[in-house]
């Protein structure tokens, strides 16, 4: 997570959506925007989700007593989720050469082993000594090792040190400035890459190695295009590595001012990779803060919205042929962190559960351990301008089917007579029937918020 990230694009690489070319990725005709009223969307789930392998959290334990690290853990444990993904930034933990500070990330590391937990780490930061950066120039961790053997060196003595991770992540964003200066450069990272990951498997040699999480869909921030399909053509993909990306958003659909494009961009990038061979695909950070101003890029939406958008993108990734994803992030965060990154927790700091988490919770137990994918639901007559439907069925032979629209409207499911509706922000739930004297199936009044019905 970095601070300037939406405003660079911006700047550098705003028309990359629309025109990057794409030899090795399908059509970038794919990004086209929605300008009109929104269109139903009914997308479809490929093949079955199990909460537990599929949503997994960021967490920074290192930033908290033990005590209570342990307590935010044994939190997401009641969510039912093991895995986490964990971030170590080399200029603190190794300041000079061969002066490592390690206790912080020793408890960490501890808390998770003790938990079974199943982790992502990622190394990024360059330390002064290390770093790529002109001499007086501030923010040296933002710029690349000078010498990408002396990373891939580091990368292997944690992987040595810390035996239990299960993935390691080689550097985070480096498609924009906050990660990595003065330009970005995808052969520099491809440089930095390939001996990282040489290392890494000479100690770890069944563990995955993971691409770094490219921010956004890996647009380039001053120079167009995407990062993964450069990557691609420096023969990046040949590693064999866990491809990741980051794609926030203002809103769980896309953009602001209803530009629902997270259903074009998702499926642009994903089968892309996939037709290169890409066997992972791990959405490494996505997730709101609930930050109260002053505005840093992302709306202002509060707890209540944070909660909101976090059901409804869920409800859509599952659907869009990802591995795994992570949400960001476990707790919120003290004044080391920015305005706005300090509020992206399901936790607040002293530990207690934000809106966000009650409703997670209830989300995932209406819909089970495990999802299996089955047709879009029947609507009677023409669906509303702006509706968005999930259609799964559970184990049990129950069917779940997740729906919220732009704007509050009914409708009539015809192959339905009864069922539960269920509010999971509000915590609440309806037995409904059909009139037996209309010959017609279940009216639902739908609502902006994602409702749940079961039946």
């Amino acid at each position: 997570m970095s601070t300037p990230r939406r405003e660079v694009l911006r700047q550098g690489a705003g028309a990359a959506l629309g025109v990057v070319a794409a030899s090795a990725l399908p059509s970038a005709q794919a990004f086209s925007l929605f300008k009109a009223a929104p269109q139903p969307l009914t997308p479809q789930g490929t093949r079955p989700v199990v909460w537990a392998d599929f949503l997994g959290l960021n967490a920074q334990l290192q930033w908290f007593p033990p005590e209570l690290a342990r307590k935010q853990v044994q939190q997401m444990q009641a969510l039912g989720l093991k895995w986490v993904r964990l971030a170590l930034h080399w200029m603190l933990i190794e300041p000079e050469p061969g002066q490592l500070k390690l206790d912080g990330t020793d408890r960490m590391m501890a808390v998770v082993q003790e938990a079974g937990l199943r982790s992502i780490v990622y190394v990024v930061g360059s330390p002064r000594f290390a770093s790529s950066a002109p001499a007086g120039a501030p923010y040296a961790d933002k710029y690349p090792p000078a010498d990408p053997t002396v990373f891939a060196q580091r990368m292997q003595a944690l992987a040595r040190r810390y035996p239990g991770v299960d993935v390691w992540q080689v550097w985070n964003e480096p498609n924009i400035p906050g990660f990595w200066q003065p330009r970005i450069d995808p052969e520099g990272y491809a440089r930095l890459l390939q001996p990282a990951v040489a290392a890494l498997r000479q100690v770890a040699p069944t563990k995955p190695v993971a691409l770094a999480g490219m921010a956004y869909y890996s647009e380039m921030a001053g120079r167009g295009g995407l990062m993964l399909e450069s990557l691609a053509r420096l023969g990046a993909f040949k590693l064999d590595l866990i491809t990741c990306y980051h794609p926030y958003s203002a809103e769980p659909e896309g953009a602001e001012g209803g530009v629902r494009d997270f259903l074009t961009h998702t499926p642009f990038v994903n089968r892309g990779l996939r037709s290169l061979g890409v066997k992972q695909i791990w959405a490494t950070e996505w997730g709101w803060s609930s930050y109260d101003g002053p505005r840093e890029e992302q709306p202002l939406i509060g707890e209540a919205g944070q909660a909101s958008h976090t059901l409804k993108r869920l409800a859509l990734m599952a659907t869009q042929d990802f591995d795994r994803v992570f949400l960001f992030t476990l707790s919120d965060l003290d004044a080391r962190a920015g305005v706005r990154d300090r509020r992206y927790g399901l936790l607040r700091e002293d530990g207690s559960p934000k809106p966000v988490y009650h409703a997670l919770k209830r989300f995932l137990a209406t819909c089970g351990p495990r999802l299996e994918p089955t047709a879009p639901l029947r609507i009677e007559g023409e669906p509303p301008a702006g509706l968005v439907a999930v259609a799964w069925r559970r184990p049990d032979g129950k069917r779940v089917w997740m729906a919220w629209s732009s704007a509050p409207a009914s409708v009539t499911l015809p192959d339905v007579r009864a069922g539960v509706w269920h509010q999971p922000l509000a915590g609440t739930q309806r037995e409904l029937q059909a009139q037996a004297s209309s010959g017609r199936g279940l009216r639902l009044e739908l609502g902006t918020e994602l409702q749940i019905l079961v039946w």
